[in-house]
Parts: structure tokens; C-alpha cells; sequence
């Protein structure tokens, strides 16, 4: 396993702009990128076309097309990723529910049985969830966030809890309260607030 302190200094240097250093990074994060894209996949619809491969090179290429990711360390990086592929999986749900549907994307009932740990989600489902995720990112960006970076970018409540700054228990309450407010989101429920600090 390559060493903390070199991952941080490739980050270090794609930041200032060297353009070296995404190619040289790569090879250290492959491992734990395709298995976050892994996750990804199991999470969504059966049978999906995209492989972990093909997730972890578009998401890597969406974070270095534009400019250079500003990730202080592997936590960090790893929870931009995550962000990226799950664009990439909301993105993908888009185009082939709109395929099917004749350019229609239709609103799925039933949508609050979904189990956001472990059962497959079809594309409209997931574009539920991501509307549901936007909502609650409005009202509480940073619930929305320690979400995303267990939901999908896989991320243990101990790395959540480095990337955000907060400790492993309050990170454990986040995500409890904001898996209670999206299944009420998801169900149609009258929502409790989210202001939790």
C-alpha cells in the first residue's frame, strides 16, 4: 500500500498544477476507486451496463478535465470521487430512463420501500434519490454530504468523520438523522427539521 505521506504530496502538487501528477496518483488510488465504484454499482439497478473500470476512468477524467481537484489528502480525494460517480450513475439513470420513456422521465410510486443499504436501485429510482438528496442538501448541505460519502462513495464513519472535520459519534448521529429524513422525503412524509449543528 503506497504511504499516506506520498499521496498527499501528489495532491499537494496537482493542486500547484503539475501535470504529472494525476497520472503518477492514479496508480496508488486505483484499488480503493474501483471499489468504491464497485459499491456504487452493486447499489444500483441489476445488470447495469457500466463496469467499475469504466466508472473509476470517467469519474477520474471528470475531476481532471476541467481543472485540477483541490483534495487535501486521500480522505478528501476519495470523497470527491465519490461525489463524481455518483453524477456519473444520476447522469447514466437520466439517459436511459429517458430512452425508454420515449424522452419522458416519469415519478416512480413506491419509492419509499427503497433500502439505502444494500438493495439494487433502478434508474428512475436513483433519480428519485438524487432529487430527494438535492432537497436535503438544500436544507442541510452538510447532512447531505456525510450521506453521499457513505452512501456512495463508501466511505466508514471514521473516514466521513476525517473528511468532515467532526467526530466518529456525531458523523453516527448525521447519518442516522439523515437516513430518517430521506426515507420520510422518499415516502411523502411531513418532514422533520434537519438543522442539526
Amino acid at each position: 500500500m503506497p504511504e499516506e505521506s506520498e499521496i498527499t504530496e501528489l495532491l499537494r502538487k496537482v493542486r500547484e498544477g503539475d501535470q504529472s501528477a494525476p497520472a503518477q496518483l492514479l496508480p496508488l488510488l486505483y484499488n480503493e476507486l474501483r471499489v468504491a465504484a464497485a459499491r456504487c454499482l452493486r447499489r444500483g439497478r441489476p445488470g447495469h451496463t457500466l463496469q467499475p473500470t469504466a466508472l473509476v476512468n470517467e469519474a477520474y477524467l471528470r475531476m481532471f478535465c476541467r481543472s485540477n481537484p483541490s483534495a487535501a489528502d486521500k480522505a478528501h480525494f476519495l470523497a470527491m470521487a465519490s461525489q463524481v460517480m455518483r453524477g456519473i450513475l444520476v447522469d447514466y439513470a437520466r439517459a436511459r430512463s429517458t430512452e425508454k420513456r420515449g424522452g419522458k422521465v416519469i415519478r416512480v410510486e413506491g419509492i419509499e420501500n427503497l433500502d439505502l443499504s444494500n438493495k439494487k436501485v433502478d434508474p428512475l429510482k436513483l433519480l428519485e434519490l438524487d432529487l430527494a438528496m438535492d432537497a436535503l442538501a438544500q436544507e442541510n448541505s452538510h447532512l447531505a454530504r456525510v450521506l453521499e460519502l457513505r452512501y456512495f462513495g463508501g466511505l466508514t464513519a471514521e473516514e466521513t468523520a476525517e473528511v468532515t472535520g467532526r467526530t466518529v459519534h456525531s458523523v453516527r448521529h448525521d447519518l442516522r438523522f439523515a437516513y430518517a429524513w430521506l426515507r420520510r422525503r422518499l415516502a411523502g412524509e411531513p418532514q422533520i427539521s434537519s438543522s442539526v449543528s
